[in-house]
């Protein structure tokens, strides 16, 4: 089929209606072929996204009628952020891709000379990544774990573990605001030189890691948990963080783990996911708020970590690209 018969462009109202028909094919997909955590908006909240600029939507027609479209977001964060790239079945689903992405270039090209893009392919879009490097799009691999509250077999890793001692003048505590600039000096020194500052140019600098850590502890990026963060304190003062928040409706999220550089191979990181975890499950069989799991995400290649998230108690359940396209010089 030629590439002539097809025509991407933005979302307009006049295509609404007859939009509503490819957004439901997606949003039937989106838990099992996504891995969307929560079901995604409905087809009105959608529209009514659209129409407040939250999100932006081209879509790409055939003959008139749609039959895919890229989704993407430049209002919650500091890069560009592509959500969703979903066609209508396979047949020249290569092709489509392409012109959505090329079109999605042309469309944010001047967003670009300061902006990264970030897109996490997750699932079938994985498949797109050969096809989508050729426009310099570059990947990190990431692996998300999961602890479920419900599993017997990793309540007894945790229960087991074989933590390290706390030195003299070391102690975990949960989390208050008084802590807050400790945790931005902390997580700006342990994250700025790592693969994650390279789709989120942000923790390269202090002004943008406080930007992450203000969408963190102010409910942007889902409910933040303060009783469950467990930080480390040295003589009093924080010294290693493991944030917690909500992102979904019973999901539980780890964020962000770090430790002062001065105060890291001691294990107390250990420390920091045992006390999360064992809050979290607590929390559950006391029914004083329910949790069915919590999540972490980490590179495929930080090995390091990926045995600490195990060793408390966390199963790898998939692994995604996530690719990331550097602004313009």
């Amino acid at each position: 089929m030629s590439e002539n018969n097809y025509i991407a462009e933005f979302l307009e109202s006049d295509s609404y209606k007859i939009f509503k028909g490819v957004y439901n094919d997606f949003k039937s997909k989106a838990i099992e072929e996504y891995k969307f955590e929560l079901p995604p908006l409905e087809y009105e909240e959608f529209i009514e996204a659209v129409q407040a600029g939250y999100l932006k939507c081209i879509v790409l027609k055939e003959n008139e009628i749609p039959t895919a479209f890229l989704v993407y977001t430049t209002s919650i964060s500091e890069s560009i952020e592509l959500n969703i790239i979903h066609c209508l079945g396979t047949e020249d689903e290569i092709v489509k891709i392409k012109l959505l992405i090329e079109k999605f270039l042309e469309y944010t090209e001047s967003e670009r000379t300061t902006k990264v893009v970030t897109y996490p392919m997750l699932s079938h879009q994985s498949v797109f990544t050969a096809d989508i490097s050729k426009y310099g799009f570059k990947f990190v691999g990431l692996a998300v774990l999961r602890f479920f509250t419900d599993n017997a077999s990793s309540e007894r890793i945790l229960e087991s573990m074989k933590l390290s001692e706390l030195q003299e003048g070391y102690k975990v505590v949960g989390y208050n605001n008084s802590y807050k600039q400790d945790l931005i000096r902390i997580i700006h020194e342990s994250f700025r030189d790592t693969q994650d500052a390279l789709f989120d140019s942000r923790f390269k600098s202090i002004e943008g890691t406080t930007d992450i850590i203000n969408k963190i502890v102010e409910n942007i990026y889902g409910e933040f948990l303060p009783e469950v963060t467990s930080v480390l304190l040295y003589n009093d003062s924080p010294v290693g963080f493991a944030l917690s928040n909500v992102t979904g409706g019973t999901i539980g999220n780890i964020p962000l783990v770090a430790i002062d550089k001065n105060h890291r191979g001691k294990g107390y990181s250990e420390h920091l996911l045992n006390r999360s975890i064992k809050t979290i499950l607590d929390w559950t069989k006391l029914d004083k708020r329910y949790f069915s799991e919590v999540n972490v995400t980490t590179e495929t290649n930080n090995y390091k970590a990926l045995k600490l998230y195990r060793k408390v108690g966390f199963k790898e359940d998939y692994c995604y690209p996530q690719a990331y396209l550097l602004p313009k010089k």
